[in-house]
Parts: C-alpha cells; structure tokens; sequence
C-alpha cells in the first residue's frame, strides 16, 4: 500500500480505503524561535519528517497510511518574547485535537497516530489530556509515542537525551537533511555551543528560554549538526512512531513482512 496524503484525495477517494486498516498521521510542531539559523518551523518540519517516515513503515506492514496536514500552532511559551513565535493556549489545543479527532472517526478511520517534535510542558500536557478523552471514548485509537519519555527518547541522539536540545545538534541536523537551503549555514556554524539542559532548566522552574540560560533561543552544539545524522534520526522517529502504533494495534491485525518473519 502507499502512503497517501489527506488534501490530496477526493472524499471518494478517502471513501474507498480499507478504512479497518487505515492509520490517519497528524505531524504536530510549533511556529517559534529556533535560534538565529533555523526557520521557525523547525518543529513543524521534524514532525513532518518523522509522520512521513513512519507512514511508509506502516505501509510496507499493509495498513494505509493517511498524513494530515501538520498542525503547527500550539502552546510555545518558552518562545513567547522571539519576535515571530505564536503561542496558543493548552486548553485550546486540547480541544482542537478532539474535534480533530471526532472528524477522523467520522470518516471511519480507527487509528490516529500524533507525530510530535514539540516539547514545551504545557503542550506535552494538553497532548495527554487529548489523548486520554479520545481513547476514553472507545471509538477512535490515539497513538502517541512521546519521545520525552521511556522508552522512546533513550533511542535518540546524545544532545537529545542530554536535554540542552533545541534548535541545537539533534534539530539543525533534521532541518539539514529536510530543507538545507532554510537553514542559515554561516550563522549557523558560528555559534557557540551551549551546553545548558533545557529539560533540567523546566524542571528547576524556568518559564522562557532566557531565564533558561538561551539567549538566542537555542540550547546544544547547532554548528555541529550534519545532514547525515539528520537523515538517521528521521529513520529512528520512523521507527517509534510505527512501532507505537503496532504496538497499540497488536501483531495479528496485518500480514507481516518478510523482515519480521
């Protein structure tokens, strides 16, 4: 089967799926301040990468692979004073993820699978709370494999797992990989790095990316980031993000594929 793309079809087209067998893929980032060299759709374009590549694994297993136009309007607070960051409110991203969901199931898809690449707290809270009522009806199955926690993140890179992660190594690499020519290289490769734990900093109660110790709105080694580890880490964001959703779907539901026999 192959991977398909929502606003490409006819709703004749989204009709006549094996709709029992059909995964609907929401990519999920942020418009926010990724340092003075990544576009402010960084996130946008690592959810991207990672729905796309895991809708192709989903694929090769026979199910029908679905992607949604990203959304990339959510709650960025940590961004709130960089000139070009738009931040909306948890509550009201919680309830545009159910609605979202309530048109999903009533075209009959069963599975909606979030592909995430933002990882501001209130974000990653309204993301549970969303998915919780949408598998608390009993009708539509939520998948989200939160690359913040066990066991997903400890499969990505160091500067990841390290959490001075942001617009750093881990992310100009994707970028690198998916739009080379968004990304500023000179300024890029100029930047010093910055070893600060964005994730510790949360934790000790930073409320923005200043007081967090990024003054230019990025954390990590930027001028260290390669094309080639960003081509790796989207396979691995692949793999998660199928491997989450046959997890929640259970083994006997496709055929499986010469590689898993």
């Amino acid at each position: 089967m192959t991977l398909r793309r929502l606003p490409d079809l006819t709703w004749e087209d989204v009709g006549a799926l094996d709709l029992d067998r059909t995964v609907a893929i929401l990519p999920v980032g942020a418009t926010e301040a990724h340092g003075p060299h990544l576009p402010l759709d960084t996130d946008v374009t690592i959810a991207a990468a990672m729905a796309e590549a895991g809708g192709r694994r989903l694929s090769a297993h026979g199910l029908e692979a679905v992607l949604l136009d990203a959304l990339q309007y959510t709650p960025a607070a940590f961004a709130a004073s960089f000139p070009g960051t738009i931040s909306i409110g948890g509550a009201t991203l919680a309830a545009l993820l159910t609605d979202l969901a309530a048109s999903v199931q009533r075209a009959g898809i069963p599975t909606l699978a979030i592909a995430n690449a933002h990882f501001d707290p209130t974000h990653l809270r309204a993301l549970h709370t969303a998915v919780s009522a949408i598998n608390a009806g009993g009708v539509l199955r939520a998948v989200f494999p939160d690359v913040t926690r066990r066991p997903w993140g400890g499969r990505l890179t160091a500067e990841f797992r390290s959490g001075a992660c942001h617009a750093g190594q881990y992310e100009g690499s994707i970028v690198l990989a998916r739009s080379p020519e968004r990304v500023r290289g000179e300024v890029m490769r100029e930047l010093d790095d910055n070893p600060v734990s964005l994730s510790a900093a949360i934790a000790e109660g930073a409320q923005d990316f200043v007081a967090a110790g990024g003054p230019q709105a990025y954390f990590g080694s930027p001028a260290a980031a390669t094309a080639e580890e960003g081509h790796a880490t989207i396979e691995t964001l692949g793999d998660i993000l199928s491997e989450a959703v046959i997890d929640a779907l259970g083994t006997e539901t496709w055929p499986r594929t010469k590689e898993q026999t």
